[in-house]
C-alpha cells in the first residue's frame, strides 16, 4: 500500500497550494502538494503496518509496540520528500525501487528488534541505527540541495534529531529512555545547523558535518550513561565526528 501510494505520484498531479501565515515581521509560506499528502498518509500506513506485523510476534511486548512505529513512519516521510524533489524518469524509478527495499528492511528489523532474546537482535539494532543516520543524511541533503529556507530545514531537523537520538540511545542502553539527552542533542544540532546555514558549504559538506556531530553526541551520551572513563569515553565519538566531517569535504 505504501509503494502504491508513492507510485501514484508519478501519474497524478495536483496544483500546489501555498498556505501563507503572517507573523510579526515574518511571512511563513507552506507549499502543499500531492506528494506532501502522500508522504503523510504513507507515514501513517507505515506505522500501522509495523504495529500489525508486531502484533503477530510471539514474544513482543504488547505495551511498547508504539516505539516500533517511529522509524517506519520516519522512513516513509523521507522517501516522500526525496521522491518529491526528483523529476520523473529513470532516476525516479531507481530511487523508488531502493526505497521499497529500504522500507522492507526497516520493517523486518523492527520485527526482530522487538525480542531482545532473538539471535539476530544485535544485527537488527545495528541496521536500524545505520538506517536512522542514513535517513537523516538524505533529508538534510535534499532540503539544502533544493534551497529551502532555514525554517524549513529546522522544521525537519528538530523532530528528526530528537527521534533518532531518543531511539538510538534506547537501543544502545538496553531499553532506557533518555529524553533529556535527546532534547540536549537536538538543541546543539539545531544551533549548529542555524549557524552554518549561511556559510558557503555544499549540501554534502553541510550534511556530513551535522551527521558527524549527531553520531558523536549520541555516542558520547551513551558512553556517559554506561559510566565509561578516560579514552573509552572520548575516542570513538571524537574520531567518528572528525571522520564524517573530513569525508564530507573529501567527497565534494
Amino acid at each position: 500500500m505504501i509503494l502504491l501510494a508513492y507510485s501514484s505520484t508519478a501519474f497524478i498531479s495536483i496544483p500546489t497550494r501555498t498556505l501563507t501565515i503572517q507573523f510579526p515581521g515574518f511571512l511563513l509560506e507552506l507549499n502543499l502538494n500531492f506528494i506532501t499528502v502522500v508522504a503523510v498518509v504513507s507515514a501513517a500506513l507505515a506505522a500501522a503496518g509495523a504495529d500489525w506485523i508486531l502484533a503477530a510476534h510471539p514474544h513482543a511486548d504488547r505495551r511498547t509496540r508504539w516505539q516500533h512505529w517511529l522509524e517506519p513512519a520516519f522512513t516513509a516521510v523521507v522517501i516522500g520528500i526525496t521522491l518529491g524533489t526528483i523529476p520523473l524518469g529513470p532516476a525516479w524509478w531507481f530511487v523508488f525501487g531502493l526505497s521499497a527495499l529500504l522500507m522492507a528492511g526497516v520493517l523486518i528489523s523492527e520485527y526482530i528488534s522487538s525480542d531482545p532474546q532473538d539471535l539476530r537482535y544485535s544485527f537488527a539494532v545495528l541496521g536500524l541505527n545505520a538506517v536512522s543516520f542514513a535517513l537523516f543524511l538524505i533529508i538534510v541533503i535534499t532540503i539544502t540541495g533544493v534551497g529551502f529556507r532555514l525554517y524549513v530545514l529546522l522544521a525537519a531537523i528538530i523532530p528528526a534529531v530528537f527521534l533518532i537520538s531518543l531511539r538510538s540511545l534506547y537501543l544502545r542502553l538496553a531499553g532506557r529512555w533518555m529524553t533529556g539527552w535527546a532534547a540536549g542533542i537536538t538543541l546543539v544540532i539545531t544551533q549548529v545547523a542555524a549557524a552554518m546555514f549561511y556559510l558557503p558549504l555544499r549540501p554534502l559538506q553541510f550534511s556530513m558535518i551535522l551527521l558527524g556531530l549527531l553520531y558523536g553526541l549520541i555516542t558520547l551520551a551513551s558512553n556517559l550513561e554506561e559510566k565509561l572513563t578516560g579514552g573509552s569515553l572520548w575516542i570513538e565519538p571524537t574520531l567518528m565526528t572528525l571522520s564524517f566531517v573530513a569525508l564530507g569535504f573529501l567527497l565534494r
